[in-house]
């Protein structure tokens, strides 16, 4: 579905649209504090509403703060006030509440959001120039392992978000042949792998990632039993004379060639080609934003792909089918299958090589 044709909005909409735009860093940090110090959540509770004094009373906020925060917070459409009574909004409720908002939202402000200052130097010289507020790495992948827990854990929860929840509606099309060997690209946590262990009581899998990855990965999958059955390759998949490991009845990748550029994707599917067995399939999860049933689903991946641009590697973004299709092609393979809409925006491509 194209959200994007035509411009449907009134000079009156588009002007109030600009200075949503203007202020968002403060519509942003604003909302954040009033969550973080427990206002939000405290006005929730009351459902008959409570005055500024009464807030002042119950947190540890000044008189002061508690204004211009509650103040703020009614432009924002976070709370109403009507003859000095507080209540909280349907948005605020989501922002309290729901785990698609928490997830994008400790995203954007533990990993983001001070990085994103410099998305004018990373368009300028293709690399991530944000991620210098957390070290001197070349990229977000090799820095994850080392990141402080809290960015660690808002990056890592944002990640699995989006892909765990796919992962009950794919299961049964990667073994509906009965793959003995998976290689998983970009294994991470070694959560797609457990799950296959649990649907699959023969698969044998090996998890492709960096040493910071493989080693979280390894530690899971002990833990849960499954030792006998989980091999490591240790390596960096940019570095094209390293071969990747070979015979495989399946290849999956979740989320994972998003994070490379567009000549970075095909050399990676190529070489894929050369660890599949013979009749066996690369499986691909990726959320593409022409895919998305919603307009705002469009919109979270196109603005997915500034963090890969500030943040992770300066050269990837969320695709639009079309044009990861064309790598596809490229790489000598041809899509078998789509499946879209799973879980949470995802799309599913078997491919086979041509």
């Amino acid at each position: 579905m194209n959200f994007f044709e035509e411009d449907k909005l009134t000079a009156l909409q588009s002007i109030e649209k600009a200075q949503w735009i203007a202020f968002a860093p403060a519509v942003f940090q604003t909302t954040r504090v009033l969550r973080d110090t427990g206002i939000l959540q405290l006005i929730q509770q009351h459902a008959d509403g409570l005055t500024q004094e009464q807030v002042v009373e119950k947190t540890n906020v000044s008189k002061y703060g508690v204004r211009v925060l509650m103040e703020a917070a009614l432009g924002i459409g976070l709370l109403t006030c009507k003859d000095g009574i507080y209540k909280v909004t349907k948005t605020a409720t989501f922002i309290l509440n729901d785990k698609l908002t928490q997830v994008n939202f400790d995203f954007m402000n533990d990993v983001c959001y001070q990085g994103l200052f410099t998305l004018d130097k990373s368009i300028e010289n293709g690399k991530p120039e944000g991620l210098k507020v957390f070290g001197d790495w070349p990229t977000l992948y090799r820095a994850l392992a080392h990141f402080p827990p809290k960015v660690r854990e808002s990056w890592l929860a944002f990640d699995h978000y989006y892909s765990d929840a796919s992962f009950a509606d794919v299961l049964p099309i990667v073994f509906k042949h009965k793959p003995k060997s998976l290689l998983d690209i970009g294994g991470n946590t070694g959560k797609w792998a457990l799950e296959c262990f649990q649907y699959d009581p023969d698969v044998v899998v090996t998890i492709f990632d960096l040493p910071g990855q493989v080693n979280m990965a390894n530690k899971n999958i002990t833990a849960r039993g499954f030792g006998d059955r989980i091999r490591f390759h240790e390596s960096d998949i940019l570095v094209e004379s390293l071969p990747f490991p070979k015979g495989f009845d399946a290849i999956w990748m979740s989320q994972f060639l998003d994070c490379f550029s567009d000549e970075q994707i095909i050399s990676i599917l190529k070489r894929c080609r050369q660890a599949l067995n013979p009749g066996g399939s690369v499986y691909i999860l990726e959320p593409f934003w022409d895919c998305q049933r919603f307009q705002v689903g469009a919109f979270a991946l196109q603005q997915t792909s500034i963090y890969f641009t500030a943040m992770a590697n300066g050269n990837s973004q969320m695709y639009h089918s079309d044009i990861f299709k064309g790598f596809i092609k490229e790489a000598g393979f041809e899509v078998a299958e789509q499946k879209d809409m799973l879980g949470v925006g995802n799309t599913l491509l078997v491919c086979k090589p041509v």
